[in-house]
């Protein structure tokens, strides 16, 4: 018998497995492909990546997200090890070759001696201690069981896919390779993306053509909301004609070298996806567009005109928990303390905040295993911020949580505000970056402080 449990091979469970196993406790992953595969996952790989090959910013001194990277890496994080053995070049982002990463996060945990990987479709919430981190394609027995033991319907909504062109496709006669401000980033160049440029009239034109093209007719989830941190183009596009030019397709920090006076009305990047830079995605570019029209629609964009899709992109359900109401801060569901929610189940949203939801997950219950007190780290970190979001901790204790939790990426707005500094005669930007500085530089300070008083509590011999 394994000391607990941990339902889902994805990022969060991989690193919660992680996390107890390294401090001395057995575990059993329990992992339901390729036995039941999801209308997503296209292999049976741990920590295989769906949406995006993108951890986001790396930048530790002023980005939220590079801040977590950060604590991630401290805490001995699989994950970001793994993304950065992998990474490959993205501007100022961490980006992995998926298949390199997710071999790399497989590798780690099934040579573990106290881990025991196990393919099997679990449908009922284990009587043991267990950590629940099936993401949010959570097959419809486990959500039912989910649904039984909470008293609350699970939540769902839609998360898109970005389509992958083939890099030998893409016209680099139009084309160019350029980051956003030629920032480099981890691993980069400063020239990583490419992009295609649109005149005022092509991006009219192409907008049209996206408003008009058919889409899949979702008839039973009609009325699921999206995640506005992952809209559809063609939902931004009804929001307004000009919404995509102020979002993915935002033409600023970026030059065409071919006409450098003439700036361009909006530009479309894509990243490399992989490491031999054969597969490029489009940057923001999900959408719930049918397979023909989206073809058609997307090589209006110059560049793309003869663009062959690796994968063209598709919709998938999210499932979550109402966690500030149903889970204590130690992520242990309420009315059953043995068992713990962590990763996108749990209302976070991306790929570093399911690890970190994992990793703390497997922390709080490395130390209840050992007979110790389990401590959150503070709310001017980024776990800690991550962690008060889903959690409720930012709520008095009489409050039931929010009226509508939302899945959140994290970010400086789930952070109590810093204390204000001088800014002097500083514009606007300068204050705003002394700002996200501020809230990086005490977030490092507070985490450091908070680790050097919590070790991790290792299992009795």
């Amino acid at each position: 018998m394994a000391d607990i449990d941990v339902i889902g091979g994805g990022l969060a469970g991989s690193e919660a497995a992680w996390q107890l196993a390294e401090a001395g406790h057995t575990v059993r992953i329990h992992e339901m492909r390729p036995t039941r595969m999801t209308p997503a996952h296209k292999t049976h790989a741990l920590a295989e990546l769906v949406c995006s090959n993108s951890f986001r910013s790396d930048d530790a001194t002023s980005n939220a997200v590079g801040v977590l990277h950060a604590e991630l890496r401290d805490l001995g994080s699989i994950i970001m090890r793994s993304a950065d053995a992998h990474q490959v070049p993205a501007g100022g982002a961490l980006a992995v070759d998926r298949e390199g990463f997710s071999a790399a996060v497989a590798a780690a945990i099934e040579a573990h001696p106290n881990i025991t990987v196990l393919r099997e479709e679990v449908t009922a919430l284990p009587a043991g201690p267990a950590i629940i981190a099936t993401g949010p394609l959570t097959s419809d027995a486990l959500s039912a069981a989910i649904a039984a033991a909470t008293g609350a319907d699970a939540l769902a909504f839609f998360d898109a896919i970005a389509p992958i062109v083939y890099r030998e496709s893409v016209d680099m006669d139009v084309a160019w390779f350029q980051s956003r401000y030629d920032k480099p980033g981890p691993g980069g160049t400063g020239a990583d993306y490419l992009n295609c440029p649109m005149t005022r009239d092509e991006y009219e034109a192409f907008i049209d053509a996206l408003l008009a093209a058919d889409r899949v007719d979702f008839h039973e989830f009609e009325d699921t909301p999206y995640f506005d941190g992952c809209l559809p183009i063609e939902v931004m596009a009804e929001r307004g004609r000009e919404t995509l030019r102020h979002g993915p397709m935002k033409p600023i920090g970026l030059t065409n070298p071919r006409d450098p006076q003439v700036k361009a009305h909006a530009i479309v990047q894509l990243r490399q996806d992989n490491a031999l830079g054969t597969l490029f995605n489009m940057v923001g570019f999900q959408t719930k567009l049918r397979y023909g029209a989206q073809a058609e629609v997307l090589r209006m964009i110059p560049g793309l005109q003869n663009a062959e899709f690796a994968r063209l992109g598709g919709l998938h359900r999210n499932t979550y928990i109402d966690a500030p109401r149903l889970l204590d801060p130690t992520l242990r569901l309420k009315t059953a303390p043995n068992l713990r929610f962590a990763g996108q189940i749990s209302g976070c949203e991306g790929y570093v905040e399911a690890a970190s939801t994992g990793l703390m997950a497997g922390r709080f219950a490395a130390a209840e295993l050992s007979g110790t007190i389990a401590t959150v780290p503070p709310q001017t970190t980024a776990m800690g911020a991550l962690l008060a979001h889903i959690t409720g901790g930012h709520l008095s204790h009489e409050s039931t949580g929010p009226r509508s939790y939302q899945p959140m990426n994290v970010n400086f707005g789930l952070f109590p505000p810093v204390t204000p500094i001088a800014t002097g005669r500083k514009g606007r930007g300068q204050r705003k970056a002394g700002r996200k500085a501020a809230y990086a530089e005490r977030a490092r300070e507070d985490f450091a402080a908070w680790m050097a008083q919590t070790p991790v509590p290792q299992a009795a011999e």
